[in-house]
C-alpha cells in the first residue's frame, strides 16, 4: 500500500463522538515510552502526523487520522508509566476501554511492545483482555534497530513461549523500526489485505 494522503480529522475523550462513517479503523496502543508516535509517523511518511515527545504518556486523547481517505488510523493513549495523576490516568484509561468495547467501526488493534525488554505483565495482560473480548490484534515489536537479529530472535521466542501458556497460537506480529523504517511495507500490505478483504464481503 502507498500511502497517498493522511490527515488528522478528530481528538476527542468520547467513543460517541468518534467519526459516524462506516470506514475500517485500525487502532494502536502500546506502553507510554514505546515508540507510538514516531511508528504512525514512519508509516504514514509525515514527520509530525503524531505529536513525538521526550515525556511519555503525552498521547490523552482518542485521535483519529483518515488515511487515503478510505481507513482511519488512531492513536490511544498509552498504557502504564505515563506521568499523569491517577485520576487523570483512570479517565482515558476507561475511554481506551469504551473504546475498544463500543467501537464498531474497528477492524484490528495493533500493540506496541519495545523489542529490547523482557515481556511485561502489563503488555500482557493488555494482550489478555483484548483476547477475552474477542478484539482483533497484532503485535508490533518497536525499536528493532536496537538489537542484533539474534537478540530480536531470542526476545520473540520468549514472547511466544510466554503466550503459549495461555494462548493456543501466537498472535499475528511484525518487526519494525521507525529510524530505519523497518516492517514499513509489510504492515501497510497487511492492512491493505484487510481492507481489500472487507470490500468483498
Amino acid at each position: 500500500m502507498e500511502i497517498k494522503s493522511a490527515e488528522f480529522v478528530m481528538s476527542n475523550s468520547d467513543v460517541k463522538k468518534c467519526p459516524k462513517d462506516r470506514l475500517p479503523e485500525y487502532a494502536f496502543i502500546g506502553r507510554s515510552n514505546v515508540g507510538k508516535s514516531s511508528l504512525i509517523n514512519m508509516l504514514t511518511h509525515r514527520k509530525s502526523l503524531a505529536k513525538t515527545s521526550g515525556r511519555p504518556g503525552k498521547t490523552q486523547l482518542i485521535n483519529h487520522f483518515i488515511i487515503n481517505k478510505n481507513w482511519y488510523l488512531v492513536d490511544l493513549p498509552g498504557y502504564g508509566y505515563a506521568r499523569v495523576s491517577k485520576s487523570t490516568k483512570k479517565v482515558f484509561q476507561k475511554f481506551i476501554t469504551e473504546y475498544f468495547s463500543k467501537r464498531e467501526q474497528l477492524v484490528s488493534a495493533f500493540v506496541l511492545v519495545d523489542i529490547r525488554h523482557t515481556p511485561q505483565p502489563i503488555d500482557l495482560e493488555f494482550m489478555a483482555w483484548l483476547g477475552e473480548h474477542g478484539i482483533p490484534f497484532s503485535i508490533i515489536f518497536t525499536k528493532a534497530d536496537k538489537l542484533k537479529p539474534k537478540a530480536i530472535e531470542n526476545h520473540i521466542e520468549a514472547y511466544k513461549n510466554i503466550l503459549l501458556e495461555t494462548w493456543e497460537e501466537i498472535p499475528n506480529y511484525f518487526i519494525t523500526s521507525s529510524s530505519k523504517t523497518i516492517g514499513k511495507d509489510e504492515l501497510l500490505n497487511y492492512i491493505e489485505t484487510i481492507n481489500n478483504n472487507l470490500n468483498r464481503d
